[in-house]
């Protein structure tokens, strides 16, 4: 089949690569040369633009892929390709939009008779080799259309077709919801052991051990052990972590339907604190226990003068 894929970075140019080596032929967009280049030499055409991506497709229904940020980006993207299909075309968006945002736009591109399915997209750069984790929402139909080009970049067992439009991206949304609790468990298990009172302790030798037949074994133990190969005690990364927006919808959903989530939306919290350079709410703790029980607090040395 053939498939133009708008973004070509770290997902998008990976996907484009896993789809030609199964045979489909791929036209992708991008505006940096670099990118369009590696495509060209993959045996791809890259273009600078989605108007020209969709004026280099030939087969009918014309299916485009965008994979890029969520939001504006997208629809931009969307708005671009929409002047450009025809009724009967599909648009595919493989970010990580908001579930709402997927099912306005699938109803935006209803009344043009385009086609549209979100779909949730897990495996990162590994994707490549390993296949990409497929949460589609949409119209059967429109499924079904591209199923071959959906079971080329899904391992086995990896593609689903989730329900309706929006539901795809829903999927996707709690799937990483729940990595963030997981991630948040690894650091802080490895934290407990780097403060443990046996200070020889070889955490990429126990997260390696883990992997083989522990109850928590993962593929997230498996990046832990590779990063932890590579920097034992981590001191070239910052403990700063930022997120995509997946894990404040969870949330959102879970106070919407008055579902516990503490652990999810805690990690999530956690997230933010990182960020803190110096936490006003700590201060706020340090001061009341002063006022009310006499405790110390730790004050700042006077900067100098100049």
């Amino acid at each position: 089949m053939e498939i133009g894929i708008v973004g070509l970075g770290r997902m998008g140019g990976n996907m484009a690569e896993r789809l030609i080596q199964h045979g489909h032929r791929v036209v992708g967009s991008d505006p940096a040369a670099e990118a369009q280049g590696r495509l060209n030499g993959l045996g791809g055409t890259g273009v600078g633009t989605v108007t020209d991506l969709i004026g280099k497709l030939t087969q009918t229904p014309k299916v485009v892929w965008s994979m890029v940020p969520a939001g504006k980006i997208t629809d931009s993207v969307i708005a671009e390709a929409a002047n450009s299909l025809k009724p009967g075309d599909i648009l595919i968006d493989g970010g990580n939009s908001k579930f709402t945002d997927s099912v306005r736009r699938y109803n935006e591109l209803k009344e043009k008779g385009i086609h549209f399915l979100d779909a949730g997209t897990s495996g990162g750069i590994w994707g490549l080799q390993e296949g990409y984790c497929l949460m589609v929402g949409g119209d059967a139909e429109a499924f079904q259309a591209v199923e071959p080009l959906l079971s080329a970049l899904a391992p086995e067992g990896g593609l689903l077709h989730a329900g309706p439009a929006g539901a795809g991206h829903y999927v996707k949304m709690v799937h990483n919801g729940i990595e963030y609790a997981l991630m948040q468990s690894y650091a802080e298990g490895l934290e407990i052991l780097q403060a443990s009172p046996y200070p020889d302790l070889d955490l990429h030798a126990i997260c390696e051990l883990w992997r083989h037949g522990s109850v928590v074994r993962s593929w997230l133990l498996d990046l832990a052990a590779d990063a932890l190969a590579k920097d034992p005690k981590l001191d070239a990364i910052e403990g700063i972590v930022d997120d995509s927006g997946e894990g404040r919808w969870t949330v959102q959903e879970s106070i919407e339907h008055a579902v516990p989530a503490p652990v999810i939306a805690l990690s999530l919290y956690l997230r933010f604190r990182s960020r803190q350079t110096e936490s006003f709410s700590m201060k706020v703790l340090a001061a009341l226990r002063n006022e009310f029980g006499g405790h110390a607090v730790h004050k700042k040395t006077d900067p100098e003068k100049h």
